[in-house]
């Protein structure tokens, strides 16, 4: 069986219970952003990359891209949560065709937020990303990282950029079914019924 990154398993009794952290402070690096369009069987999805605030997670996604190694894959995860806001989740899993993990960028240096349309990369333990990444519906700033000591007391994830087109299609992707039965611990009944197929990811022409 593939493995599949997961987001905690207690994500979604933190985010039930736990209030939002403070609004990070931004980032004084200059606006830098990279556009890329994700082309689906539901329709495009267009998403502008923070490489002036997030350029390890950036160059990561865009090394993927340019070696067109997104191509083929698939949304095969939707998280709904009771209060209208979740995620979905897309990647890589083929092991000949993932790069090694990347440094964990951490919202609390990047100024990034989880909110709606933000792209930020699934994980294991902080520095283990590779080519899985998620797209929030409704804000979710409780996977920002929370100010504490060096590294912070909670790493959060990285977000390195939001959804600028298509969001129509993001939300499509999330309200399809699941199955209940698919899935282990915290994928249990999110793995979508029919996983909507990414045709190609390229970085969008001016």
């Amino acid at each position: 069986m593939k493995r599949l990154l997961l987001l905690p398993a207690l994500l979604l009794a933190t985010a039930q219970t736990a209030l939002p952290p403070p609004a990070p402070t931004p980032s004084t690096a200059p606006a830098d952003t990279v556009d890329v369009t994700i082309t689906t069987t539901a329709g495009p999805i267009t998403v502008a990359l923070d490489r002036g605030h997030a350029p390890i997670s950036t160059a990561n996604f865009l090394r993927y891209v340019d070696g067109k190694r997104f191509d083929g894959i698939a949304f095969y995860r939707s998280m709904k949560l009771p209060w209208n806001a979740g995620l979905i989740q897309a990647g890589q899993r083929d092991g000949k065709k993932i790069f090694p993990p990347i440094r964990h960028e951490p919202t609390t240096t990047t100024g990034l937020s989880h909110v709606e349309g933000t792209i930020s990369m699934a994980r294991r333990e902080p520095g283990s990303a590779q080519g899985e990444w998620t797209i929030m519906i409704g804000d979710m700033t409780g996977l920002d990282a929370k100010p504490g000591p060096n590294p912070p007391a909670d790493p959060g994830y990285a977000a390195f950029g939001k959804v600028v087109g298509g969001m129509d299609v993001v939300k499509a992707i999330w309200a399809a079914p699941t199955d209940p039965q698919k899935g282990e611990g915290a994928m249990k009944g999110q793995l979508l019924t029919a996983p909507v197929r990414i045709l190609t990811v390229r970085r969008a022409t001016p």
